[in-house]
């Protein structure tokens, strides 16, 4: 998935430092895949935070594979 279709997925420097948040809100992907990783389900993610859809918890997985799978390399002078 090209991150250009992570439409939910947000960053501002001015709302949580400017981690990847959903939607400009105060909820992180890192909150968001971490709960999933610890076995919390989508219904469980909503009722903790009903301001969020479905999709947002779709896109925060998705850019978490995204961004895991990218490759940082160092600049190299000429």
């Amino acid at each position: 998935m090209a991150m250009n279709n992570l439409d939910r997925i947000t960053f501002d420097p001015n709302v949580m430092g400017g981690k990847p948040c959903i939607r400009g809100m105060r909820v992180t992907v890192g909150a968001i895949v971490g709960l999933t990783a610890t076995g919390y389900t989508f219904a469980d993610i909503l009722r903790a935070y009903p301001y969020l859809e479905e999709e947002d918890i779709r896109q925060s997985l998705a850019y978490a594979a995204w961004r895991v799978e990218e490759i940082e390399l160092p600049l190299v002078a000429a």
